[in-house]
């Protein structure tokens, strides 16, 4: 995928970039706020690549006082949507749909795995999501995986710089669902999608 910031599993690719510090005002944020009234959750995203199943990237979203994506170190990105250091706000199901679709391509397959949890503990994580800071590259399922382990409840994740091991392990968790999506988009469509789907705070 020729836009999308892969996280190899090479801990010496974590110096080939730096984090890139992003921080919305606090009145875009504010406004952007959405809370969904499904029970508390979240939601581990891990795209393979098709051709050997190798894991690409991570991102997670988190169900909890609001609906954020963490998604670090990725490319994914809507010029509507707030951003703080990898954490966007404002993330209706319309928005899910697009960040789906946005990864999903003919090349690469997007795994969904949600866990519903209690509500202070999907806002312990969006609280250790929001204080991560700035992710570097490479560093895409090491910062998922360091935010769950730490989080009272989900400690047998173990921290990991392999997004499959993190799907692995995130899936062995009590409760938790996947399904796979897959897509014949182009690789080459990411701009296309972002017109197509306009405002995805728009229902």
């Amino acid at each position: 995928m020729r836009h999308l910031l892969f996280c190899a599993a090479f801990v010496a690719l974590a110096a080939c970039g730096g984090a890139e510090p992003v921080w919305a005002p606090d009145d875009q944020v504010a406004r952007a706020r959405y809370v969904s009234t499904e029970p508390a959750s979240i939601t581990l995203f891990t795209v393979t690549r098709v051709k050997d199943g190798s894991g690409a990237h991570s991102g997670l979203l988190i169900n909890g006082s609001q609906v954020v994506m963490f998604d670090p170190a990725g490319s994914w990105h809507h010029p509507a949507l707030p951003e703080r250091n990898d954490v966007h706000f404002g993330v209706t199901p319309k928005v899910v749909a697009y960040y789906i679709d946005y990864h999903a391509r003919e090349t690469f397959d997007v795994h969904e795995q949600t866990l519903r949890v209690p509500p202070a503990v999907a806002e312990t994580v969006l609280q250790r999501a929001l204080a991560y800071g700035a992710v570097p590259k490479a560093n895409c399922a090491r910062a998922i995986s360091t935010i769950l382990h730490g989080t009272p409840g989900l400690e047998q994740v173990d921290v990991t710089w392999f997004p499959n091991r993190l799907r692995e392990e995130f899936g062995q968790l009590p409760g938790a669902t996947s399904r796979t999506i897959h897509d014949d988009d182009a690789d080459d469509n990411h701009g296309v999608l972002i017109v197509q789907h306009g405002d995805p705070r728009l229902n």
